[in-house]
């Protein structure tokens, strides 16, 4: 039912009935302020997408419709939904409450802090406060800095001293960790995205796309209050009913079934492990520092050392989370300790860095140096060239192919546990697992090749994704060995933002591998990039007056100036070709005759055909890599591709 829809006779009396239950009189404490509400709170911590006093909020918070929005403060698309959320805000007013997580996302390098920062701010000074901050860092979300960051906790009314003192402390980045979990949880991936009383809607969507959604949840709220549902449980009823729902309704939230296979797992001589090696159950742990869920589970895994004794040992395999700054100094911290001193020290420095967590800043990690009896100038040393990154990468590696995402992740002889999982889960999996191993010990395998047996026939990972685009054509740009025997095809849009983000990797790439690889450019401007095609076609036009290093000169001027006024216009397009010493005659002529068009249309076929839609992709010698990942995702495939060219 659309709002403002005329309603006659009884249901005219039922809807003036439903406003007062759902509580729009000041009595409620709820009044509208123009951008802000000052609301009470009501606790929904029982809904599938729970929200509590610790969230910001704004609105009536008995509101019949609730949108929870999983946000970035670096994100473009969360900053260019906002004006939708204004008119949300403008059109429903009492109708809508509006619900705040972070979602600072990895490649956001900016962004941890200013959440950080956002949530002390809340916690300090209310919600009214934490709405001033958000609308300051959006309104200059190309300047996150450290002195911004304070220059808008003053602003919004935040008492300094203590801002400060709990920044310093990381003392509500807790609070940051929590909501990415949850989203990771729901399956909301990418930024913005929102539920709305628990329905789906992803992505910078334009105001008709809410307004299906919350017309929709409006009328169903009408009906549960009109059997009976108290006001304020009206959140908790929709989510879970649309928890329920069908999969079309959640596209984002596939049901996860439970992993059954054994899959093999390898102990490495360098791994941390506590408990006997000959143990009759192996627990391979993937963890980090930083990551506060990691820390949950400590006690749990000390409750299985102390029920099945000698029968387990614990292996450690690192994974610090992109989103975890301190999480990699923390992994060579302990990796230090233990590479010079051994197991007993690892564990001494792992139990000493969960103790300190959130607290993991330089000073913090020298303090825990100095109790494990670590020299400090050497841990340092280790720390800032990040010494161990090899060790690390590898873990990191072996977890992406064993699909152990996120941390805490557990194999128990094989067997996947997913998660801060209570002593119950791991028991009764450790118990099934026990057994079968004693089984084995009673038919003469020794116990010490017990957890080899098992793994040695277990699932192995399955093998990288790959597309079939065929050799890159002769006149496409490329940079690296002409006759590398890898071949890295990165098909691109200069004018999308994780194009952009991807290329100091691209140059790390070129940095380690040399003329081992050859990075040849194709062409994919999306067509919402509405200046992507011709600024395709002038950087092709560059190939052609001046060959491969005029190319990659031009595609550094257009990411470098993306976000500029000029940026990829086409008096943009001019004073780069200008700059580089173009023929300009021949220049404008190929723009205005759109001489290379066909040129960039052979590439995005090429792509269409393999089935390769977003930007950035990339086929390294057929593997298939999609979107701005990290230095050790390309690494992986890259090594292995090497091998495999001889």
């Amino acid at each position: 039912m659309n709002k403002g829809t005329a309603i006659v006779g009884f249901f005219m009396c039922f809807l003036a009935g439903m406003f007062l239950m759902w509580g729009i009189d000041r009595s409620r404490g709820v009044e509208i302020k123009g951008e802000s509400v000052a609301a009470g709170s009501v606790d929904h911590s029982a809904s599938p997408i729970p929200v509590t006093a610790d969230d910001p909020v704004w609105g009536n918070p008995a509101a019949p419709v609730t949108i929870v929005e999983i946000s970035d403060f670096e994100c473009p698309f969360c900053s260019r939904v906002n004006p939708t959320i204004k008119q949300i805000k403008e059109t429903y007013k009492d109708d809508v409450r509006v619900v705040w997580k972070h979602n600072p996302l990895p490649f956001h390098k900016n962004a941890r802090p200013v959440h950080e920062a956002a949530a002390t701010v809340h916690a300090l000074a209310g919600s009214d406060a934490f709405w001033k901050f958000h609308d300051l860092a959006f309104a200059n979300q190309k300047a996150l800095t450290e002195e911004n960051i304070q220059k808008w906790a003053k602003e919004s009314g935040v008492d300094m001293a203590k801002f400060n003192e709990a920044f310093k402390a990381k003392k509500y980045a807790k609070k940051v960790d929590e909501d990415m979990e949850l989203a990771r949880k729901i399956g909301a991936s990418g930024t913005p995205a929102f539920r709305i009383n628990g329905v789906t809607v992803s992505g910078a969507q334009p105001f008709d796309k809410f307004k299906e959604v919350i017309d929709s949840e409006l009328a169903e709220a009408k009906k549960l209050v009109a059997s009976g549902t108290a006001p304020e449980q009206v959140y908790v009823a929709r989510t879970k009913a649309n928890a329920s729902a069908a999969p079309a309704d959640k596209p984002e939230r596939p049901e996860r079934k439970e992993d059954t296979e054994v899959w093999a797992v390898p102990v490495y001589d360098d791994d941390p492990q506590k408990g006997p090696k000959d143990a009759l159950v192996t627990i391979v742990e993937w963890s980090e520092f930083q990551c506060p869920f990691c820390k949950r589970v400590g006690a749990t895994i000390q409750q299985i050392l102390d029920t099945y004794k000698d029968d387990v040992r614990i292996v450690w395999k690192d994974n610090p989370l992109p989103f975890h700054p301190r999480a990699v100094p923390a992994a060579n911290l302990a990796l230090f300790a233990y590479k010079t001193k051994g197991n007993k020290a690892f564990w001494e420095v792992h139990d000493l860095l969960f103790e300190s967590q959130p607290k993991l800043e330089d000073e913090d990690l020298q303090a825990i140096a100095g109790k494990a009896g670590l020299p400090w100038a050497q841990v340092k040393a280790a720390i800032d060239g990040n010494k161990y990154k090899d060790k690390i990468s590898q873990s990191q590696d072996l977890a992406t192919e064993l699909q152990a995402r996120g941390t805490p992740h557990f194999f128990i002889n094989g067997r996947r546990l997913s998660g801060a999982q209570p002593f119950e889960k791991f028991k009764a999996l450790i118990d099934d697992r026990l057994a079968e191993a004693k089984a084995m010990v009673a038919k003469g395998i020794p116990k010490a090749k017990v957890y080899e047996e098992i793994v040695k026939n277990g699932k192995a990972p399955p093998p990288p994704e790959q597309k079939e685009v065929g050799a890159p054509p002769k006149d496409a740009p490329f940079k690296g060995g002409k006759n590398a025997k890898v071949v890295i095809q990165e098909f691109s849009d200069f004018e999308c933002p994780f194009c952009s983000r991807v290329n100091p990797t691209i140059a790390q790439i070129k940095e380690e591998y040399g003329n081992k690889v050859k990075i040849v450019w194709r062409n994919l401007p999306l067509p919402f990039h509405k200046k992507a095609d011709l600024a395709a076609e002038a950087a092709y036009e560059a190939y052609k007056q001046k060959g491969d290093e005029a190319f990659w000169k031009f595609h550094d001027l257009l990411f470098e100036n993306q976000k500029s006024e000029d940026g990829l216009t086409r008096p943009g397009l001019e004073k780069y070709a200008e700059q580089l010493g173009l023929d300009m005659e021949k220049f404008k002529a190929a723009l205005d005759q759109r001489t290379h068009k066909a040129r960039i249309e052979a590439d995005k076929e090429a792509a269409n055909k393999a089935g390769i839609s977003g930007t950035p992709a990339f086929v390294i010698n057929g593997y298939y890599l999609s979107g701005a990942q990290p230095f050790p995702s390309f690494k992986k495939l890259i090594d292995r591709a090497l091998k495999e060219a001889g």
